[in-house]
């Protein structure tokens, strides 16, 4: 089978995809990517065939902003994921799809255009989980402006999941709304690093992980108290920034070491204690560790996932004014101390363990398409 993933511009939209994808295409199938210009290059170095499709969040944010300016947060939303998101997406995947004619579409879940590209082409698709589903106040705000996207015809219970799902979150912190569809594959979360190498760490003394992802928003600020909190710990601590730039913390004390990218499996599994910005990619990761967590998010679904660990008892949280060197030390110091929560942990890590990996999935979604 030829099989369509799509995907927005990013790395945490195109990383999650990518286990899954191997498997696809080393049980024998074609796999292809469709996603933003600006990480076709991106998806190619991966060794998948690689169309442009849509534009960028950060390019459909300029133009809402445009359109309402900064005042409502929920209308910017809506118009980003609801309208300029989807329709770009529809627009080049409308034309794609009859010259590739792949036999299954499996879409990111923000990506909702490749959903209605897909029915209108008469292909099946299925939704991919990358992070929590749509608050449901946001949903009965957007389900006017997305009907298009369901051909006015009943909107699914998530207006960007549809009814059909591959699902990451295991039950400790399992996202009610997704469990919830009429067709769910259960997949266990598995890492995808960048080939980089692995920072020198001393196995003798406790390691805390710190990042706070791929995506900005007020990263160095944050970074900062967090730097400054976690280094008066008798620990050493790995900051990982991604794509930005390690000089941007300027000088660090000795017991912390910045760098870009990190193989984060690597790094979870010597590691005692994750602090990060409550990205799903390290919510799953540290999880599948055994690790606690501190969470200190920033923007998006990071703050139900948040809220997620602090219910499951396998993290806590800072957020917003809460957030100080003060405030990240005592978090982490309890933590790293606590083995009640870091016993919840490893159940959770035991939980995941047992899903179905990549390859059973792959297997689940071929006959799965055969049914259609």
């Amino acid at each position: 089978m030829r099989i369509l993933f799509s995907c927005r511009p990013a790395y945490g939209h195109l990383f999650p995809l990518v286990p899954l994808a191997r498997a696809l295409r080393h049980a024998g199938h074609e796999v292809v990517f469709a996603t933003g210009q600006a990480f076709v290059g991106k998806a190619e170095e991966l060794g998948f065939e690689t169309y442009p499709c849509g534009i960028s969040i950060a390019e459909a944010e300029v133009e809402a902003r445009r359109r309402h300016g900064d005042e409502d947060v929920a209308r910017l939303l809506i118009t980003m994921f609801a309208d300029l998101v989807p329709r770009a997406t529809v627009a080049d995947l409308g034309s794609l799809l009859p010259r590739i004619r792949p036999d299954l579409v499996v879409y990111e879940q923000s990506d909702a255009g490749a959903a209605k590209a897909a029915r209108d082409a008469g292909i099946p698709f299925v939704s991919h989980v990358i992070g929590r589903s749509m608050p449901p106040e946001l949903q009965r705000l957007a389900a006017p402006e997305m009907a298009w996207l369901w051909d006015g015809g009943p909107a699914p219970a998530d207006l960007m999941l549809g009814d059909t799902a591959v699902d990451l979150w295991p039950d400790v912190v399992r996202d009610p709304v997704v469990a919830a569809l009429p067709t769910v594959l259960r997949l266990r979360p598995t890492s995808f690093d960048l080939d980089v190498p692995m920072p020198a760490v001393d196995p003798a003394k406790p390691l805390v992980y710190l990042t706070l992802g791929t995506v900005a928003f007020r990263a160095t600020e944050v970074l900062r108290d967090a730097v400054d909190g976690l280094s008066r710990l008798p620990v050493q601590v790995l900051v990982a920034v991604g794509p930005g730039d390690p000089a941007v913390l300027g000088a660090v004390p000795p017991n912390v070491r910045v760098a870009g990218f990190v193989p984060q499996a690597k790094v979870v599994r010597q590691a005692d204690l994750v602090v990060h910005h409550g990205g799903t990619g390290t919510v799953l990761g540290a999880l599948a560790a055994g690790l606690p967590q501190l969470a200190l998010p920033q923007g998006a679904d990071q703050f139900v996932n948040a809220d997620a660990l602090v219910a499951s008892g396998t993290g806590e949280k800072l957020a917003g004014d809460e957030v100080s060197a003060d405030a990240v030390a005592e978090a982490a110091g309890r933590l790293l101390r606590d083995e009640s929560t870091r016993d919840t942990a490893r159940k959770a890590r035991d939980e995941i363990a047992a899903m179905p990996d990549p390859t059973a999935v792959a297997e689940e979604l071929i006959a799965l398409v055969k049914g259609f």
